[in-house]
């Protein structure tokens, strides 16, 4: 068995990870490393019935810091054009403005990647619905909770043959 440099990048790759997003109030999310390696979940930023109104948004401001730790790369996150409600729609919004002004206020580099294109990616359909996208991130060997981690699974791996 041939010795392994775990200390160099692949392929040029900086050695600060990529984090990629599906923004709501059950954001899945995705870290991939240097090596290719994933680790996902999902964070849920559900209100409490006495939060304000931006309690969600600094709480999401407050995770993503602890997410950076010593450095991030760049963030990407799932651009959603369409919603099912006015509400979705807000929420999806708050959730991308704070995003946006931390990667700035950070000098964090961040892209929005259309749905389709994700969703394309990962099963060859550009509308494929939330069990095709979890069975595509089983496909590949993660076991996703949700519709939500396997989305951030897709599209850091997207990321990730995108900058081969």
């Amino acid at each position: 068995m041939a010795a392994v440099d775990l200390d160099t990048p692949v392929a040029g790759r900086s050695r600060d990870p990529v984090l990629a997003l599906d923004l709501g109030t059950s954001t899945g999310w995705a870290l991939l490393g240097y090596r290719g390696d994933i680790l996902s979940g999902v964070q849920s930023f559900k209100p409490g019935r006495f939060d304000g109104g931006g309690m969600r948004f600094l709480r999401f401001k407050r995770w993503l810091t602890e997410m950076k730790g010593g450095a991030l790369h760049a963030v990407y996150f799932e651009e959603v054009r369409r919603h099912a409600g006015v509400d979705a729609a807000h929420v999806y919004g708050g959730f991308m403005a704070t995003l946006t002004a931390w990667c700035e206020a950070h000098a964090i580099p961040y892209e929005g990647v259309p749905v389709g294109t994700i969703k394309k990616f990962a099963t060859g359909k550009g509308n494929a619905d939330k069990s095709a996208m979890i069975a595509a991130a089983c496909g590949w060997g993660f076991e996703p909770v949700d519709d939500n981690e396997a989305d951030a699974i897709a599209l850091a791996r997207l990321i990730a043959e995108r900058d081969k």
